[in-house]
């Protein structure tokens, strides 16, 4: 059986993770801003830091596993 988990997860967090998409932070007037669809390089860096802790909670401490 393979495992499912980490291809699932990781395509989840790129979807809702990506900038400009659903929020973007930092925004370009507020801290945060919700569906502007524009980002900026440290938007690409916070969200590509947030999305690299997030996968390796999921996939290294808690171990998440998918067998279909």
């Amino acid at each position: 059986m393979k495992d499912w988990a980490p291809a699932i997860i990781a395509s989840a967090l790129f979807a809702l993770l990506c900038p400009g998409g659903v929020l973007q932070m930092p925004g370009r007037n507020r801290p945060v801003d919700f569906m502007n669809m524009k980002t900026s390089l440290a938007s690409i860096v916070v969200h590509a830091v947030i999305y690299g802790l997030l996968l390796m909670l999921f996939l290294v401490i808690l171990e998440a596993h998918l067998y279909i």
